[in-house]
């Protein structure tokens, strides 16, 4: 009945067990199978009758998916696709009533424990970390890196994932974190669909964990489609496994093991997955197992039919060929039960699946129905014809939401607008307490938050002495990355250039030959697998700075960092963290792709990371010294021509901090507040030296952090004095510049200060041309600073301050 493709001597052996034992195996696996095929169904079901929004199943994939979670061990991890709701409960991540919950999206993060209603359905995570924001055991639990909807976005986290696995095994220094490994023999399990292979992030992740030797099995759930369009239109030779032959292992060399298997062949799929387990485990070699003759009888999701792109002829050959009628007529077959004991198995698994859906919906309706209880017995109260409306819709809704509940609510606080009475300030009191359980339902937990947040962490002052030496600013990064590797043994650090040389300023120069290739070691050309890395090891307990060599070159792993690495405090409700440091300079120097500052995608992509921007390397040791002292994920700009600018070395490099989200008046004026940060921070240094001469006393203020942003009101309070406001960035038109502008003028309440009008200077709306002139007509220079703070000051007093032009 096999029909396997391997590349390995066929040493298989199973253990000797009774036929009882098998035979009860067996029709657990084939029970397992009918619950989750009818949670397919009563899953659509749901949603086409209006209680879920959305589903996605995982129909189809049963079998194979059952197969797989047999290898699956205590401490190993998943990174996974959302077809893999089978595995999710063969494995214990997942189960029927959290499944459901997941469909209602329930708020209750007891009831949907991946998301707490912040997924769709068929999205899983572990919780990995306590109450209190402390990692739990992941060598007792088996554990799901939270799952994302980006088709192809799941891959390169499993490069970290795995990559842990071979740092715990070959550094002893590590011995200590137990709670994170057990020598390293933990595997990652990873899954795809076949039409997301087509994907760059497929590719650059299977080079680089060929590259790497990873510890990483691959399921590609190959159903011949992506969505409507065939594997021929999708893979060369239409067939993935057939296209990754040349990454096949041979000899000694790395590369991979390919294993091809069909989707139905329970034996076959039981045999493959127990050698790709044990190779990846034991060898730590990356194995891809194809999974062929997939069906999908439900089609893609709910909102399309599968029946619009298929012919009839391949409709008819997958109801032939569904895996679980291919396992039920191998259980007939083989005489291992008959056909009236698999029909009892049959309902009693559906009446198991009806049992949990009720409950599912049932505790789901309780959290509205409490809301909608208390809303109609305060909105009765009140006596007065304004409520009638609302109150009546509520008292008749039939299958009613927390959107209805307080959509009607604040229509009614609107219409009484004008009355005062004690029921109403009831009805006030009830809906403030009620907007706070609200955020913690729905908007909580951008952060971790937890008492390691750097935002928590204490201010130590940098430290000098009449002896403390003047040297180029690289000098000051590589002593404070020197004395915290020293410190913390789980800091590693690796990017394009970073192992050898030391990075292309020289940050980490000669520290690869104090810590070793195992701490700090080169990449590939490959950003989306670097920050995936940078993920996976940072969810295992170690503390990854992953070096992107350019800013620019961060939007090459922007689909990583803004659909994985930011949203994932959010999207577990505080459950996971991945305290990565992506480092990366950029800023002034030439040509279009090396000068860039694309702070508009980082603050619209990557709310969830800190974005630091110091303005000089002390400045940026010190806020590594706090982000490699906490726990939540950030971004670090390094100015590009700050490397070599002279910069007294603190004596305690390695332990004083900077705080994050406090910007630092760095010169006192009376006339305008200028904020900006980075490279033009010096341009507005200089330039407030010559309008000194022209009689105009600029105030700067370093932001520092655009990302949180002055968070003691450094900028009101020069406003308040000053009222009159400039922000200067070399961002494009209405960036960062524009953010800073919003924060300031309402957060910060700063458009009561302002006697004129506040200004923005920015870069032109392209990218700089190469050469120092290029820069100088798209950047703001110290001229184009003069002449916008002249123009501010002879609009408010134009007999002191002549027009210039």
């Amino acid at each position: 009945m096999s029909n396997i493709t391997m590349n390995i001597n066929n040493d298989f052996e199973t253990a000797k067990i009774s036929f009882n034992d098998f035979r009860e195996i067996i029709l657990n696996d084939y029970r397992l199978a009918v619950e989750s095929r009818f949670v397919s169904l009563l899953g659509r079901k749901e949603v086409l009758t209006g209680k879920a929004k959305f589903g996605i199943f995982g129909d189809g994939k049963e079998i194979a998916q059952i197969a797989l979670a047999k290898v699956f061990q205590q401490g190993d991890w998943r990174s996974g696709y959302y077809r893999d709701q089978t595995f999710a409960f063969a494995s214990g991540i997942s189960n029927i009533y959290h499944f459901f919950s997941q469909l209602y999206a329930n708020p209750d993060l007891a009831a949907d424990t991946s998301s707490a209603g912040r997924q769709m359905n068929c999205h899983f995570s572990t919780q990995l970390l306590d109450g209190f924001g402390n990692w739990v055991d992941q060598t007792v639990n088996k554990n799901s890196a939270s799952d994302i909807s980006t088709t192809g976005g799941q891959m390169s986290r499993v490069m970290g994932l795995g990559l842990a696995s071979k740092l715990y095994r070959a550094n002893d220094n590590l011995d200590y974190l137990r709670y994170f490994s057990k020598k390293g023999n933990e595997v990652v399990f990873c899954t795809i669909g076949n039409a997301a292979t087509s994907e760059g992030v497929f590719w650059e992740t299977v080079n680089a964990a060929a590259v790497k030797q990873i510890p990483v099995v691959i399921s590609i759930w190959d159903d011949g489609y992506g969505i409507s369009v065939p594997n021929e239109l999708q893979t060369a030779k239409a067939d993935i496994s057939a296209a990754l032959r040349g990454f096949q292992r041979e000899g000694e060399g790395n590369g991979i093991e390919i294993f091809k298997v069909r989707g139905w062949d329970y034996p076959a799929l039981c045999e493959v997955y127990e050698k790709a387990a044990r190779i990846a485990r034991e060898q730590h070699v990356p194995c891809l197992v194809h999974v062929t003759e997939i069906t999908q009888p439900q089609g893609h999701s709910t909102s399309g039919s599968h029946e619009r792109y298929k012919s009839k002829d391949r409709l008819v050959w997958e109801g032939e060929y569904d895996c679980n009628q291919k396992m039920r007529n191998w259980i007939l077959e083989s005489g291992i039960a008959p056909e009236e004991q698999l029909l009892e198995l049959e309902r009693e698994a559906k009446d198991v699946v009806r049992q949990e859906q009720r409950r599912a919906w049932a505790d789901y309706h309780k959290t509205i129905q409490k809301d909608l209880d208390e809303a109609i017995l305060l909105l009765s109260k009140i006596d007065y014809s304004l409520v009638e409306i609302p109150l009546r819709t509520l008292q008749s809704l039939a299958e009613p939401s927390l959107k209805e509940v307080y959509s009607n609510v604040r229509r009614a606080i609107r219409d009484l607008r004008a009355v005062e009475s004690p029921e109403k300030s009831q009805l006030l009191a009830w809906y403030k307490d009620k907007q706070t359980e609200n955020h913690d339902r729905y908007n909580d937990k951008l952060f971790t938050d937890t008492p390691d947040s750097p935002l928590r962490m204490a201010e130590v002052p940098a430290q000098y002495t009449q002896d403390s030496p003047v040297v180029d600013g690289r000098e000051v990064l590589n002593a404070c990355f020197d004395a915290n590797f020293t410190r913390d043994e789980r800091i590693l650090a690796f990017g394009e250039d970073v192992g050898k040389i030391g990075d292309v300023n020289q940050g980490f120069a000669g520290l690869q030959e104090k810590f070793g290739e195992l701490r700090i070691f080169d990449t590939g050309i490959r950003e989306s697998a670097i920050i995936g890395k940078g993920v996976g090891l940072a969810l295992r307990g170690l503390r990854p700075i992953a070096e992107i060599q350019y800013l620019d070159y961060l939007i090459y792993a922007m689909p990583v960092l803004s659909d994985d690495l930011a949203s994932l405090s959010y999207r577990t409700k505080g459950t996971q963290k991945s305290p990565v440091i992506i480092r990366t300079r950029g800023h002034r120097l030439e040509g279009i792709w090396h000068s860039g500052s694309p702070m508009t995608v980082l603050l619209g992509g990557l709310r969830g990371l800190h974005i630091c921007v110091p303005r000089n390397m002390t400045q940026a040791a010190g806020m590594y010294n706090t982000l490699l002292r906490s726990d939540e994920p950030a971004v670090v700009v390094e100015c590009l021509n700050g490397y070599r600018l002279k910069e007294k070395m603190p004596a305690n490099v390695g332990e004083f901090t900077v705080p994050l989200g406090v910007a630092e008046l760095i010169r006192e004026g009376k006339d305008i507040t200028v904020v900006s940060y980075g490279a033009t921070l010096r341009v507005v240094q200089e330039a407030a030296i010559e309008l000194e001469k022209l009689g105009i006393s600029l105030e700067i203020i370093d932001a520092q952090c655009l990302q949180p942003f002055d968070s003691t009101h450094i900028c009101a309070a020069s406003l308040s004095k000053t009222n009159k406001l400039l922000v200067v960035d070399e961002d494009m038109p209405g960036g960062a510049s524009a953010f800073i502008l919003q924060e300031i003028m309402e957060k910060q309440q700063g458009y009561y200060m302002l006697d004129g009008q506040p200004r923005t200077l920015s870069a032109k709306p392209h990218r700089p041309p190469y050469g120092s002139d290029g820069d100088y007509f798209t950047k703001p220079s110290v001229d184009d600073v003069i002449e916008l703070a002249y123009e501010m000051m002879s609009e408010y007093n134009n007999q002191e301050y002549p027009n210039l032009f």
